[in-house]
């Protein structure tokens, strides 16, 4: 009759949820959904703050310098008398503030303007990093995935519960209607002389029984619907209202099979993080290598300097002194110089040895874990499997219970109304129903949850149907 193939309802009112409109909204607003999308925003600035590392580095400095008591130089004095003479007759110098070495003059107060570039040419470790950031956001979008799929799995166990809490509600209130009808032609009955009091008594305690367990699965229910705004992520204080119909879910005999076709491990979210794990390690390795190799950078230093007698004198010229060709007092000259750093690594202790080493062991234990998972989704896709199959073989079973307990009720129920039965029979026979009908929606829902779980182990769960904004 019915069976999990799980069907998404489309049909549903402004005030209430599909499955699909439950999912897409746990989607958006499930805070580890949220988390793990601005994991991928960092992982995505993460790379480009690696790439920024191969761009030139330009930083700028400006700095002023006073004296109060030079030191001195020793060496040979200066043969130029015109320079020694030029800086003596500085307005406020002394011959104790300045040193005089050859082609050598310093004044008390000194200020330098310089701007520094760098720019790499050659790093391999560079390059490696470049590859392992971009690995490290496919990692983070990896683990987008895998969150999402357990949100989708969450919302829709939860999401079916209310359903079938819905189901179980409704046949309720159609058992408790059928059974007043005939508390109601009892009594009449009774009046009349046809039957007896306790006749009467024994209907209106079935009632009160019935009453009781409907009020147990209205409970119930507002216990699911906590559960699915939980899983969704939406405001408790707001009421919520699901929409589908259960008859839209059909048997599948050959789901397995058809599950097996083309199947492979790399489709699960689990491989494919394990597999992007050990890229990552496998880049390690490399990185490792490369400190052992050569790398080259290049700089340029631009700038400006100046001397003066006093820190004032830094941020004027007042000097009208000739200075005959020499580096005179306040006034600011440019100077430059560019080149190029090759560093070569020569011996680094056995370091980076035993570094390589321990990231290749770190790579073999991923290698080692391949073998473990894939074990591990074979016991899941069996496990899960015959849970499916057995789900649907009790649900067939109880499907034909609960057919052949209607009709027992309802033929009881006509031969009691015409005389021919007991009390005692209908009353037995709608406690059979009941019963039947309650195991039946067990075993719809088991049903149900069995066929999520084999959806998940065969990677059928896909966040693409339902996700609506992804990260750039």
């Amino acid at each position: 009759m019915i069976a999990p193939a799980l069907v998404h309802a489309q049909s549903g009112t402004s005030n209430s949820f599909t499955l699909d409109q439950c999912i897409k909204y746990a989607l958006e607003n499930t805070v580890d959904v949220k988390n793990a999308r601005v994991d991928e925003q960092i992982a995505l600035a993460k790379v480009r703050e690696t790439r920024g590392i191969g761009l030139p580095q330009i930083d700028a400095s400006v700095g002023v310098t006073q004296n109060q008591k030079l030191p001195r130089f020793f060496g040979p004095n200066t043969t130029d008398s015109t320079a020694f003479s030029f800086f003596q007759n500085i307005e406020g110098a002394n011959d104790g503030d300045i040193v005089a070495g050859r082609n050598f003059f310093q004044l008390p107060s000194s200020g330098n303007a310089v701007l520094n570039i760098n720019q790499i040419l050659f790093n391999s470790s560079y390059l490696v990093g470049l590859k392992a950031a971009s690995t490290y956001k496919e990692l983070a979008r990896k683990t987008t995935e895998q969150t999402e799929i357990e949100i989708i799995e969450s919302v829709m166990k939860a999401y079916y519960g209310v359903l079938v809490n819905d189901e179980r509600i409704s046949l309720f209130d159609n058992n408790i209607a059928r059974v007043d009808s005939l508390l109601r032609t009892t009594r009449a009955l009774n009046q009349n002389g046809f039957a007896e009091e306790i006749d009467v008594d024994r209907i209106q305690v079935t009632l009160n029984n019935l009453k009781s367990e409907r009020l147990k699965f209205v409970n119930l229910q507002n216990l699911s619907l906590v559960l699915l705004k939980y899983r969704m992520n939406y405001p408790m204080e707001q009421p919520l209202a699901v929409s589908g119909d259960l008859s839209q879910l059909r048997v599948n005999e050959r789901l397995f099979d058809e599950y097996q076709e083309g199947w492979d491990y790399k489709n699960r979210i689990e491989y494919k993080m394990l597999d992007t794990e050990r890229k990552l390690l496998e880049l390690d390795v490399k990185n490792k290598y490369s400190y052992s190799l050569p790398n080259l950078s290049g700089f340029a230093n631009l700038g400006y300097s100046t001397q003066s007698p006093d820190i004032g004198g830094l941020f004027k010229t007042n000097t009208n002194i000739n200075d005959n060709g020499f580096i005179g007092p306040d006034k600011w000259y440019s100077y430059s110089t560019f080149g190029v750093t090759l560093n070569i690594p020569i011996f680094s202790g056995l370091q980076r040895t035993y570094q390589v080493q321990q990231s290749k062991l770190a790579l073999l234990k991923v290698e080692n874990s391949f073998t473990s998972l894939k074990q591990s989704i074979d016991l899941s896709i069996q496990q899960n499997t015959v849970t499916y199959k057995n789900s649907l073989e009790t649900l067939r079973s109880q499907d034909e219970n609960m057919k052949l307990a209607e009709k027992v009720a309802r033929v009881t129920k006509i031969k009691y109304e015409q005389g021919v039965g007991s009390n005692i029979e209908v009353i037995d026979a709608e406690s059979s129903l009941r019963e039947a009908q309650v195991n039946y929606y067990n075993a719809l829902f088991d049903a149900i949850i069995s066929k999520i779980d084999l959806d998940k182990a065969f990677a059928k769960i896909d966040p693409t149907d339902y996700v609506t904004t992804t990260t750039k």
